[in-house]
Order: structure tokens, then sequence, then C-alpha cells
């Protein structure tokens, strides 16, 4: 089917349904007119046969959302059938006829510029009159490539902050033509078939149709001795070092934003930007979260019994932490501002895990001695638990 069957033929009357019928109402009439009109229920019927071409026709159009929007937009624009295959319609007294067959270059179904395209292809060029793009006219500077790149921070310069150059191969500007192309001591010139616009336009019937210039790919200059370093392009692949501040309390997987540090535009556009994607390896000691270090520290079970003094390394020395008597074993400790810096000045904290070790074997001097020290110690508080294990008992 082409673009102009979609101007002429209503589909929503061909199954018998309203313009806002829901997709399954339209599913439902397609099927119960399929069966009705079906070759096999109706042999040597030729009118059923295309009664049932019709409305598999009708069905594929409309049985697509994007095609049903299209095929909508194509009617509304177009007066829904107001245009007949050879039929001249005029719309204010005096004004201009129009054949539509003028705007599908007078082809027959199937067959035209546009047949079987969308109305996406169709409008692109009409009314344009101009170059591709906003305004019309020669295509104008158009900005570079973003260019993404890795890189691994150790945990300690994530935290604190680092500058490290960053060795990037990328395209850029050559530096033999300056980019233009062209072999030293020559320069492009317009180019003859567009004359420098980058686009050549045509007339048919009541409409002017503009595409990029094939000769000059657009560009409106043709260069006729090329560049020897670049062939013509006016790029190279070059090798390039930046220097990258990585701000302190960068994450892992977070991704960092230089704008005008990728790729160099064509004709003049603004380069595009650099993202860089941050991967910090893990750290021996340290853990983190959000601001905070965490930090897991055994301990023995007379220091969470007695208590005791806790000497614990942070990123910038040591700190001292009281471990309460009674410490149970997963208490946390905090150590304030000795955590990530954030930008407003202020730090996280260290987060310190104390896990109480429970000796695999101990001698009889230190059996004897717990033993003593269960018979003087309340028993753990199970009262709780044991009512349920009574009823198992």
């Amino acid at each position: 089917m082409s673009s102009k069957d979609w101007i002429e033929k209503d589909y929503y009357a061909v199954l018998g349904v309203a313009k806002t019928a829901s997709a399954d109402e339209i599913k439902k009439a397609y099927r119960k007119l399929a069966r009705e009109s079906h070759p096999d229920h109706n042999p040597g019927d030729p009118k059923a046969e295309e009664r049932f071409k019709a409305v598999s026709e009708a069905y594929a159009v409309l049985g697509d959302d994007t095609k049903r929007r299209e095929y909508d937009e194509m009617r509304s624009l177009f007066g829904s059938g107001a245009f007949r295959r050879g039929a001249r319609q005029t719309g204010q007294p005096g004004g201009m006829p129009f054949d539509v067959s003028d705007l599908f270059g007078g082809a027959s179904p199937g067959g035209g510029r546009f047949a079987g395209g969308n109305i996406s292809d169709l409008f692109s060029s009409i009314f344009s009159g101009g170059a591709p793009g906003a305004g019309g006219g020669a295509p104008g500077p158009a900005r570079g490539r973003d260019v993404e790149t890795e890189v691994a921070l150790d945990f300690d310069d994530a935290v604190r902050g680092v500058t490290l150059p960053l060795t990037l191969r990328a395209p850029g500007v050559c530096d033999t033509c300056h980019g233009n192309g062209a072999k030293p001591g020559t320069q492009p010139r317009a180019c003859p078939v567009c004359h420098g616009a980058g686009v050549t336009t045509r007339n048919q019937g009541a409409f002017s149709f503009s595409e990029p210039c094939r000769n000059c790919q657009g560009v409106g200059t043709v260069v006729d001795e090329k560049c020897p370093e670049c062939q013509g392009t006016g790029g190279v692949t070059k090798t390039r070092t930046l220097n990258v501040r990585f701000p302190a309390g960068v994450a892992d997987g977070q991704r960092i934003r230089l704008a005008g540090r990728g790729e160099p535009g064509e004709r003049g556009g603004p380069a595009g930007d650099l993202f860089v994607h941050v991967k910090v390896r893990p750290d021996e000691l340290f853990g983190r979260t959000g601001d905070d270090l965490t930090l897991t520290v055994p301990i023995t079970f007379t220091e969470a019994v007695l208590g005791t003094d806790l000497r614990v390394p942070t990123l910038d020395g040591a700190v001292t932490l009281r471990v309460p008597a009674g410490t149970p074993s997963g208490r946390v400790l905090r150590a304030r501002g000795k955590g990530v810096s954030r930008r407003d000045g202020q730090a996280g904290d260290l987060l310190v895990t104390l896990d109480v070790v429970v000796p695999a074997r101990v001698s009889d001097e230190a059996r004897a001695a717990l033993e003593t020290f269960a018979a003087q110690t309340p028993p753990a508080a199970r009262e709780h638990l044991d009512a349920r294990v009574r009823r198992f008992s």
C-alpha cells in the first residue's frame, strides 16, 4: 500500500469502527470480518476475496500503533479523503488548484517515491525549500562527538582527591591543513553543484524538495588537492594528554564530565565533551558507605567484657576509641570527622565495627577460669524461648 492509499481510503469505515476505537475493538472487528469474508468460506466469490483483502489492508495499518498514528496525521492534514486521484481541489476562492498526483509524482500506488513509506518520510522534505535543519540554509557547524574513557583510582586517591595525567587517542584537527582537508598552499572551493549551499533543491508539482548535496556531502565545498596527512578528511587520530582533577570523595562508578574536551567539531563547530568513568580499587582495610569509612576490628572476649582503649588506624594517622565494658560483638563505634571529605569542607565519619573473637581452643587453666567465671555470672535471658521449646519436648 502507498501513502496515496492512506489519503484516499478510510480504513476505519472498512472495519466498521469509530476513529476513537481501542486496539482491542479494532482487533475484534477485524477477526469478525476476516472470518466472514475469508476465501475458504466463500469459494469462487471474487467480491468476498476483495473484501478480505481490504479488511486485511485496513488492519495492517490500524492494528499497528505507529502506522495508525501516522495514518491519522496524514488524513487529518489532507482532509480525510478530500483529495481523489486526479481530482483538482481549491481551498479559498481564487486559490491555487492542487492535484494529489503532484504530491506523489503521479506514480501509481506502490510505485511513487513515498510509496510504502510513512508520513515522517513524506513530510521531512515538504515545505522546506532549504537545507535540513531549523531555518534552512547551508549546514551549520557540527558539534564534535563526546568521548568516553575509564580511569582506575587507588582508594586513598579517591577519598582525598588527586590530579592525574590522562592520555587519550581520539580524532583531532589535522595540523597540516588545519582541518580544511586541502593540501598546503591550496584552498577548498565552492561546490559547483550546490554553489556552496550544501543542499540541492528540486521542484515537484507545488512543492520544493531539498536534500544534502551528493557532490560535496552537504559540506558546501570540494577539495581538488587533498591534504597528504589526513587524505582530505580534515582530521587525524591524535594522542593527547590531559591533566584531570578528580575531586575528593569521588566514588566508584561515578562519571565526571569535562566540557569541551571531546572530539573537535566540524566546520568550526564546538568540541564535544569528555566523560571519565571512575573505578575505585578496593582498600585492604577500609570500606566506604557514602561519606563514611568503615573498618572492622577484632577484640578478645575479655576486652569486650572488661572494656579497653582501642587504637585504630585512619587515613590521617590513628585515633583511640574507648570500648565500654560489656560491649557485644557487632557494636559500632564512631570516630567523627575521620571519613570522606565533602565539598562543604565537612567530612564523614569512621565507623568501627567490633568483632568479638572466640578462641577455638583454650588451655586447661583458661578453661578452669572460664568455668569459675560462668558460675559467678547470671545465665543469658532465654525465658522467651523456653515456652516454645517445651512445646516440642
